[in-house]
């Protein structure tokens, strides 16, 4: 059985020239659309508008669960199996961070904030995390596994540009976690 479709208002507006934007208000999807859209050009909007924010929802109801298999899947194809977690959770309390790890115990924590992010980002980080299992300084033998993973620049960048537009600590170049991050 499917969801129900969300309940949209459109709003229109004469001052908006070219951006549209979308937020949730009560129970209902508002999305803002130039007053110069055709019937045709806002009903795409809003279609894209709508899925943009129920994955953004999606990402944001992952669990410490669904994180613990997803941080397995990705050792499994990455690690070769070397880096098995016994636990993966979401924090609050990381602010100066996007994750961490305690190799004696196993255990890996990412920050809340990257629920806002894309999939591919936080896999990245889980990625770095688990290779921490096996390498736990940042050595050439650790980045040769981070670089397993196939977005690993991208993701490096993404939180570099993430970090820099949030002022957070000023982030590594080599590592794209804000600097001091000792994981």
């Amino acid at each position: 059985m499917s969801e129900p479709s969300p309940q949209v208002e459109v709003r229109r507006s004469g001052r908006r020239r070219r951006t549209v934007s979308a937020y949730v208000e009560d129970d209902r999807i508002v999305v803002l659309v130039p007053d110069n859209l055709s019937r045709a050009e806002e009903r795409d909007w809003v279609r894209k508008m709508v899925q943009r924010l129920q994955r953004r929802e999606q990402r944001a109801r992952r669990t410490d669960a669904d994180l613990l298999r997803r941080a397995r899947e990705l050792n499994d194809q990455y690690l070769g199996g070397l880096a098995e977690p016994v636990s993966v959770t979401w924090v609050a309390n990381q602010r100066a961070r996007w994750g961490s790890c305690t190799p004696n115990d196993r255990t890996i924590r990412l920050s809340e904030r990257l629920q806002r992010v894309p999939d591919w980002v936080v896999d990245y980080v889980l990625v770095h995390e688990l290779a921490h299992l096996i390498e736990p300084g940042h050595n050439e033998a650790f980045w040769g596994w981070v670089g397993h993973y196939p977005h690993t620049a991208k993701a490096k960048g993404y939180l570099l540009g993430w970090s820099d537009a949030a002022k957070l600590a000023p982030p590594d170049a080599a590592t794209g976690f804000p600097q001091g991050d000792a994981d």
